[in-house]
């Protein structure tokens, strides 16, 4: 794999957030009081396209106990846009009937996010809140998704480790 390199056309307000650029895969661990723990694989791809924003999507599938991947779970895509004084926002959409708003800050190589509005359709399931934070970790994505969702306050539910993959 190619060095990670800052592209030429990134726009300037993305800087805070280059470290990002790229696909990034690994696995992780889920746990929430309503279902079983379980391990799954991930793949997140941050993209740009000289706007002021990054395109980002994640998908993630179920593993089993010897790693391999039993079926496909969460997707989610959206959009990662830096503003001034290290603050970020994000708009997320899921598959699954929801749609979130994020707001928080970028302090160096860590980024911290909290839902400001997660909307739902009908058939959704409930979820209320969230809590996201990444940070780049001896050259590894780390990040840990904590979430208030079917009568359970907020609270840890997903935890993982992805390595770069590919640079942009």
């Amino acid at each position: 794999m190619a060095p990670f390199q800052i592209p030429a056309d990134l726009h300037p307000d993305c800087a805070p957030i280059a470290f990002l650029l790229g696909r990034w895969e690994g696995r992780g661990h889920g746990d929430y009081p309503t279902i079983e723990k379980f391990e799954y694989g991930q793949e997140i791809v941050f993209s740009q396209n000289g706007k002021p924003f990054f395109f980002y999507t994640s998908r993630t599938w179920l593993l089993d106990a010897e790693g391999t991947a039993v079926r496909p779970l969460a997707m989610e895509s959206g959009f990662w846009r830096p503003r001034p004084e290290n603050e970020l926002e994000v708009v997320l959409a899921h598959p699954t009937g929801f749609a979130e708003i994020w707001y928080g800050s970028i302090e160096g190589a860590k980024i911290e996010i909290d839902t400001d509005l997660v909307a739902r359709t009908k058939s959704a399931k409930e979820y209320t809140a969230g809590k996201r934070l990444y940070g780049l970790v001896d050259g590894a994505l780390m990040y840990a998704y904590d979430m208030a969702a079917v009568g359970q306050p907020l609270q840890p539910h997903l935890w993982a480790k992805l390595e770069r993959a590919d640079a942009p």
